[in-house]
């Protein structure tokens, strides 16, 4: 018998319609792409701004991070639409991308895939992010790496507010910064923000947790991972959630902002009627032209 839950009309046939829209797109050949590491996962590609900005204008940096869970079967691919799109509005874009969990835990690489690799999800999105100003002057002639905003969607939030608190690490973390990133802020996209409430609503079929080992060592590791736990930041933050939204709900997010502003600190919240995960990053969607607009009023 079919899935019930799949019907029409139910969240799971909207999400299912929107997740199929936003991986139809033909992925966006990239100008440039250089490494930041040895490893092949370890690179960056650059988009160069088409269109709005003048001859002659400098053009916002948007670094982008790709979501997927952590994930080995996404990559920075299924996001290059959304990083074109962003290109085409003006922006000089950076899409990292970094190394996700094994492809599975069977034989063979069967099995379900891993959510991430600690600590080298963490290492690779530090080193990228370190080594993004003399790649961006590189690759990116026409950018003011001086207005770069962090961008990331659903696991790819999580890690774009991560690397914004890095400052604020614990002192005997690797990734560790001994000052604010030069950042004029973040947008982060239905970002997996406060590993707690994302652990308790099982999301991403527990992707968090297992994120940082499992086990005990998800409670050890939180103070070096979850984005709620580094607080306040001191860089401009916007939260974009779609409401609809089932594979990261509203929820979470609303748990950082509440952390944010226990800790003394305003995130904004922007809220989408009727959107679930994937429009954020669909260009065919209108909540695509929302977020644009939301980095726009950070980076100008």
């Amino acid at each position: 018998m079919p899935d019930a839950a799949a019907e029409p009309g139910t969240a799971a046939a909207r999400n299912a319609a929107e997740e199929k829209s936003a991986f139809a797109h033909p992925a966006v050949e990239p100008d440039s792409t250089a490494g930041y590491g040895d490893h092949p996962d370890q690179v960056i590609d650059f988009y160069a701004p088409r269109g709005v900005t003048g001859p002659g204008e400098a053009a916002p940096v948007v670094v982008v991070l790709h979501g997927g869970s952590w994930r080995a079967p996404y990559d920075r691919r299924h996001i290059s639409p959304f990083a074109g799109f962003l290109a085409e509005r003006g922006f000089a874009v950076a899409s990292v991308e970094y190394r996700r969990g094994a492809q599975g835990t069977g034989p063979d690489g069967a099995g379900e895939p891993v959510a991430g690799r600690w600590p080298d999800t963490f290492d690779d999105v530090a080193a990228a992010l370190d080594a993004l100003p003399e790649l961006v002057r590189r690759h990116l002639p026409r950018a003011d790496a001086r207005r770069t905003v962090l961008t990331g969607h659903s696991a790819g939030g999580h890690l774009a507010l991560w690397a914004a608190a890095r400052h604020l690490l614990p002192a005997d973390a690797p990734w560790r910064t001994d000052r604010p990133a030069p950042l004029r802020g973040v947008v982060a996209l239905a970002p997996i923000a406060d590993f707690e409430v994302a652990d308790k609503l099982d999301v991403c079929g527990g992707a968090a947790r297992q994120l940082l080992g499992g086990g005990e060592l998800f409670a050890e590791r939180r103070p070096y991972a979850d984005p709620a736990l580094l607080l306040p930041t001191g860089i401009a933050t916007t939260l974009v959630q779609g409401r609809a939204d089932v594979d990261v709900p509203q929820a979470v997010a609303e748990a950082y902002a509440d952390a944010a502003a226990k800790a003394g600190e305003v995130v904004g919240v922007t809220l989408l009627e009727d959107v679930g995960h994937y429009p954020l990053i669909d260009p065919a969607a209108d909540a695509c032209a929302v977020v644009a607009e939301e980095i726009a009023q950070l980076a100008w």
